[in-house]
Formats: C-alpha cells, sequence, structure tokens
C-alpha cells in the first residue's frame, strides 16, 4: 500500500519522506493560502520529494479545469491533477486520459461515484472516510465494497483512502486492499508507536544497562 500525506506543508512532507516510507502528498490551493504560501513553489517543491503529487483544480466547468490540469502537469512530471467528482469532473477525467495526464478524483462518496471515475479513466479516486463517519455512517464500508466492486470488474484506477482521521482508518485500509492512504502528520506520527515497543524497548535498555554494570 503507498503512502501519501495530506498537508499544506513542505517542511512535513521532507520530515515524513526523511522516514523512507513515503510515495506522495495531496494538497490543494486552499490549504496551501491558510499556510500563508503560494501553490505553484510549493506543488514543485513537494514534487521534488516524492513521485506523486495530487494538486487540486479550483475551476467547476470542464473549460476551467482543463487549462488548469494543463497548467498543472506543465509544472513537475509528478504532479497528479485533482479533481471533484462531477459530471464536468468526468469530462475532465477523460480528457486527461487522452492527454496523458495522471488524475485524482476528489470527493468520492459512493460506489456509484467510484465506477464513474474509473470509468472515465481516473488514475485514482478518493473515497472521504471520515466525513462520512461524521454523518453517523461506516466510511471504511464504502472502502470495502469499492474494493469488491474493484475485484469482479479489474479497474486499473487505484482506490485512495482520504479524510483519515486516526491509526484505525489506516489499518482498516490496508486489511480492505486499499492502493494508498493519504494521512494527516499528526496521524503519521502516531503509526510507529505501540505500547509493547515501547516497553519492549524499555526492558531491553534496562537488561543492557545491568549487564553494563557488572
Amino acid at each position: 500500500m503507498k503512502l501519501f500525506i495530506d498537508t499544506a506543508s513542505v517542511e512535513e512532507v521532507r520530515e515524513i519522506a526523511s522516514w523512507g516510507i513515503l510515495d506522495g502528498v495531496t494538497t490543494n490551493p486552499s490549504l496551501v493560502l491558510k499556510a500563508g504560501a503560494e501553490f505553484e513553489p510549493t506543488v514543485k517543491a513537494m514534487c521534488a520529494l516524492v513521485k506523486e503529487v495530487s494538486a487540486q483544480v479550483t475551476a467547476s466547468d470542464f473549460a476551467g479545469m482543463q487549462e488548469q490540469a494543463k497548467e498543472y502537469s506543465s509544472w513537475h512530471k509528478h504532479v497528479v491533477v485533482k479533481v471533484p467528482m462531477t459530471v464536468e469532473g468526468l469530462k475532465t477525467l477523460a480528457w486527461c486520459k487522452s492527454k496523458g495526464i495522471p488524475t485524482n478524483t476528489t470527493l468520492v462518496f459512493s460506489v456509484a461515484q467510484a465506477v464513474l471515475a474509473a470509468k472515465a479513466g481516473a488514475t485514482m479516486i478518493s473515497p472521504f472516510v471520515g466525513r462520512l463517519d461524521d454523518i453517523g455512517e461506516d466510511g471504511m464500508k464504502l472502502i470495502e465494497d469499492i474494493r469488491a466492486a474493484w475485484d469482479r470488474y479489474d479497474f486499473a484506477t487505484q482506490i485512495l483512502v482520504a479524510s483519515i482521521r486516526d491509526v484505525e482508518h489506516v489499518r482498516r485500509a490496508a486489511v480492505a486492499g486499499a492502493h494508498i492512504c493519504t494521512i494527516p502528520y499528526k496521524v503519521f506520527l502516531e503509526l510507529p508507536k505501540h505500547d509493547l515497543t515501547e516497553k519492549g524497548l524499555q526492558k531491553f535498555l534496562e537488561d543492557w544497562e545491568s549487564v553494563q554494570s557488572k
């Protein structure tokens, strides 16, 4: 399973990349602006650190998305153009597919939407599991259902689990067979931790000190 970080911070990308486990980034212009940075330089800096950076369009119509897809893809070979799951977005996915531009379909909340995006040629789809949890649904059940559909029809589109809130989401995504998880920085910091690891390390250090003192 690929691991992406969902962030507007180049420094967070650099830190997690230093672990040797990071495959990509998801970001958008509003997150970058809130962080006090500019979108294009931020995306280019991230592309220098990982091989896939999903950069979201801001246009809502096909013509506007098409122009932004052209622009974003010209910035770096590692850019993946992120488009919304709308009719205009589907048109953009098909156009990008014809031009060899990789895409990520964002704001997917149903199997039907996932199938449409895959049929239109999306490189990745991003079901938002945390937002489904927020309205009382089981977001990870959607991932399981999409995975089952993918196994039946052998779609090439990668399932990218988005809106991850905790380590349990990552666990369930891996077990379900998702291709990618995009994970917030604070959740990444929790992934290496386990109480037994900490206790085991402490016991080893205590034993080592005991041996050294003899």
